[in-house]
């Protein structure tokens, strides 16, 4: 088994190297979240073990890259982070499981052993919630038969939201799903993106599939004429 330890810490990449290496896994070593996508990229591994706290990317934009353009290699996330949320934000990304830090080395192995058994797996590039259908591979959406177009920032919303259907999320939420870091908590974006998938996805069509709960969020739900 071949792996890519993604890790900024000198001392835990060392020790997790010599430890995976008596066992017989070989670990190519990564201390920057750039220097972890080139490579993730570039070379085939069975797991990439990968850390949420690096010095240049963050581990989940890290994941997204990687995911970008490769679907199927397995991704098992190192985190400090023991909030549902982040966790949450991990497999969002990407990733097809976690462990939080600190962990028994004898767990970490197991994971990667499973991991590696269940080999590469391809995730479905189409998402469907009732008769509204996304195409990841070429960014398409279509209610029923019509095609319906969205910007960028609208698709990214509607991708978080159509993988959890019937979910109330919230914008804080929303925010770290479909754009991580690239907005301010408190930035407006996820009402403005809403209102202009309302008025593309639903009220063309009769529908009410994006809901507002109050005080909570927002949901997106299938909803038949």
């Amino acid at each position: 088994m071949r792996i890519l330890l993604v890790e900024d810490q000198p001392k835990l990449a060392r020790l997790l190297r010599k430890g995976l290496l008596e066992e017989g896994v070989s670990a190519d070593l990564a201390a920057t979240g750039l220097d972890g996508v080139w490579l993730a990229t570039e070379h085939p591994y069975d797991v990439v073990v990968l850390d949420v706290m690096l010095p240049d990317v963050d581990g989940l934009e890290v994941c997204r890259r990687i995911r970008a353009v490769d679907d199927g290699t397995p991704i098992l996330m190192l985190t400090a982070l023991n909030a549902v949320p982040d966790r949450v934000a991990g497999l969002g990304a990407g990733a097809d499981d976690y462990l939080v830090k600190p962990f028994a080395f004898d767990e970490l192995l197991a994971r990667l052993r499973a991991l590696a058994r269940r080999g590469v797996v391809r995730r479905s590039d189409e998402l469907a919630v009732g008769d509204l259908r996304l195409d990841l591979t070429g960014h398409l959406v279509h209610r029923g038969t019509t095609e319906v177009t969205l910007t960028a920032q609208e698709f990214a919303l509607l991708e978080a939201m159509a993988r959890r259907p019937g979910e109330v999320l919230s914008r804080e939420r929303l925010l770290h799903l479909a754009w991580d870091v690239a907005y301010q908590p408190r930035s407006n974006v996820v009402d403005v993106c809403v209102k202009g998938l309302r008025d593309r996805i639903d009220r063309p069509f009769g529908r009410r599939s994006l809901q507002t709960v109050r005080g909570l969020g927002y949901r997106l739900i299938e909803d038949v004429p």
